[in-house]
């Protein structure tokens, strides 16, 4: 004899994305299923397919999510007055703090990329995180290299790729990193 679960729940949808945090932060994008986040949280399957309807609706609302909290934190940075190192910087905290929600943004093979739920968050992240990279000759390779060397430092660091102590700070590591974008490169100035 099988027990149903209850479909009602306080905030079944932010249960739901709070549970699938803590599962793809254990065990990646691919340990994320509905059932087993319906268990989690103590509700029946229907709960989280009638919010998400899919995986990857579920998904695309974690991205979502995350690129709102990516963009507040940038723009928090930059209203503060920060410069590309300063936002870098904060980019990097972001991916260490939140490393489930970065996990999914970046790989819009997971979720619905062109979902507006979607699309408005990640904008206005690229904007505030390109906003800082100048070039008068061609803006937008130097804003790929800056968003590159951030997000590729992120990334290494995240997956244990890179070499570091115990006592190595990403986020001081990361501001190091995305200061060799600006060094005087020789052509003066």
């Amino acid at each position: 004899m099988t027990t149903e679960r209850p479909y009602h729940h306080g905030d079944l949808r932010r249960a739901v994305l709070a549970a699938a945090v803590d599962v793809i932060t254990e065990h990646g994008t691919s340990g994320v299923g509905l059932r087993d986040l319906a268990r989690r949280v103590g509700v029946s399957h229907a709960g989280p397919v009638h919010h998400f309807r899919d995986k990857a609706g579920l998904l695309t609302a974690l991205a979502a999510e995350g690129f709102d909290l990516l963009a507040d934190a940038l723009a928090t940075t930059r209203d503060g007055g920060g410069d590309f190192v300063d936002v870098g910087a904060s980019y990097v905290r972001f991916a260490v703090e939140n490393r489930a929600h970065f996990e999914v943004m970046f790989r819009p093979d997971l979720y619905h990329p062109d979902d507006p739920a979607v699309a408005g968050p990640r904008q206005r992240a690229y904007a505030l995180l390109h906003g800082g990279v100048t070039d008068e000759d061609d803006p937008k390779p130097a804003a790929v290299a800056a968003w590159s060397i951030v997000h590729g430092f992120a990334t290494l660091w995240n997956t244990g790729a890179l070499p570091r102590d115990p006592s190595d700070d990403p986020q001081a590591l990361g501001r190091s990193v995305a200061a060799f974008l600006f060094r005087d490169n020789g052509k003066g100035g």
